[in-house]
């Protein structure tokens, strides 16, 4: 074992973080890592390979925040927690693919792509998001009251793929493939950026959907569709969930599955 590992194992052990039993991870254990030093790469690995027990809702990500805890970190833990910071709702039973079908046969909620001809989960990414006037210290100020405007750190997504591509969408219970939609993000400096108009607003104005692009879909199982992109170029793309909207008047965090055409 090297020597740094060996100390984050001993500095869980003198903190209680770390028992024979392995408990789950929590929000207040990572607050505990980030505040004793223990390097951003070294906290999302042990999220990825340990249980965690994490409160994702909008407040309880702010919070996260405020204590210093880094997007990468947050999105590993959204992505373990399995559901949208805006709900509470449990992560229901793995799905099964159906039969014949080449899809994994442990899926969870969430999204996947087709890379190397094997499927890959979509990992999410954190997403701030304000409505109406609100938005101008993030994106333009040329922005339309009704408008929901989004933005995500970071240049380019994680998730990778060449055109054209295969997705697929495992739906937590009482969501809708048709509630969700797919976004162009637009490339910024260190950051990409959205508009759209989501669940709550009406009389959406001239351009509120502009980044919006319809796609079609295939149910192959229960809650588990194939999405039949269009021909997308080269660029940053995201499917935003339902239930992304919490309050019209303040800033929030969501998340969104990104991924990158590169050809």
């Amino acid at each position: 074992m090297s020597r740094p590992m060996l100390v984050v194992l001993l500095l869980l052990l003198s903190s209680g973080m770390l028992s024979r039993g392995q408990e789950a991870l929590t929000n207040d254990s990572v607050v505990k890592l980030i505040k004793a030093g223990v390097s951003e790469s070294v906290i999302v690995s042990m999220i990825n390979s340990q249980p965690g027990n994490y409160t994702v809702t909008a407040d309880a990500v702010i919070r996260l925040k405020s204590d210093g805890v880094s997007d990468k970190v947050l999105a590993a833990m959204l992505g373990k927690a399995g559901t949208d910071p805006a709900r509470t709702a449990p992560k229901t039973s793995p799905a099964e693919g159906p039969a014949g079908s080449g899809l994994p046969k442990d899926m969870e909620i969430g999204a996947y792509y087709k890379k190397g001809g094997r499927w890959v989960e979509m990992m999410p990414e954190v997403m701030n998001w304000k409505t109406g006037g609100f938005i101008k210290t993030l994106v333009t100020v040329d922005v339309v009251k009704p408008d929901i405007n989004g933005h995500i750190e970071g240049p380019h997504s994680s998730n990778s793929a060449t055109s054209p591509v295969e997705v697929v969408i495992y739906t937590p219970e009482g969501d809708a493939i048709t509630e969700y939609q797919l976004i162009h993000l637009r490339e910024q400096k260190g950051s990409r950026e959205f508009r759209t108009v989501t669940g709550g607003v009406f009389h959406a104005s001239g351009g509120a959907t502009r980044d919006v692009i319809p796609f079609e879909e295939k149910k192959v199982a229960n809650r588990i569709y194939r999405v039949l992109l269009p021909n997308l170029g080269a660029g940053e793309y995201g499917f935003l969930p339902p239930g992304a909207i919490g309050s019209a008047s303040s800033a929030s965090i969501g998340k969104m599955y990104t991924f990158r055409l590169v050809e």
